[in-house]
């Protein structure tokens, strides 16, 4: 009734939180699944299957790839975000991104060139139908 064969080994994934703190300084690329707290400086390339956070005093100078980010402090790159990205107040954005989702709150500097996946993919199926129907015609 009770054998071994019934009972699977359950795996509970444990999100890792990783912490640059304040008064550190890393200049080099950092690959992780877990989640990111920036609370220092990074100069390099972040890249994550997980969650970024820039504090009020963090700031990168890179590039960032992750799933999700929440920025407070300074950055300053390519920021490439899967699902969303969330502008706090006090943040400070410079270069290139593309996201999934934003959210700019007021205050915020936002100063990037700024690309949503989901309004790309929709474009070019418009402008896939536009060239069928132009075929057609």
């Amino acid at each position: 009734m009770f054998s071994s064969k019934d009972k699977k080994p359950q795996k509970n994934k444990i999100m890792e939180r990783n912490v640059i703190a304040k008064n550190t300084t890393i200049v080099g690329d950092i690959k992780s699944d877990g989640d990111f707290r920036i609370d220092g400086s990074l100069e390099g390339t972040l890249t994550t299957d997980g969650r970024v956070i820039i504090g009020t005093n963090g700031f990168i100078k890179g590039k960032v790839e992750a799933t999700n980010a929440d920025i407070e402090g300074k950055f300053s790159g390519e920021l490439l975000v899967s699902n969303t990205l969330t502008i706090k107040a006090t943040a400070n954005i410079s270069g290139n991104v593309v996201v999934g989702k934003l959210s700019v709150e007021p205050g915020a500097s936002f100063n990037a060139t700024c690309a949503m996946k989901g309004s790309v993919k929709e474009l070019n199926s418009i402008d896939d139908q536009k060239r069928q129907s132009e075929k057609t015609a």
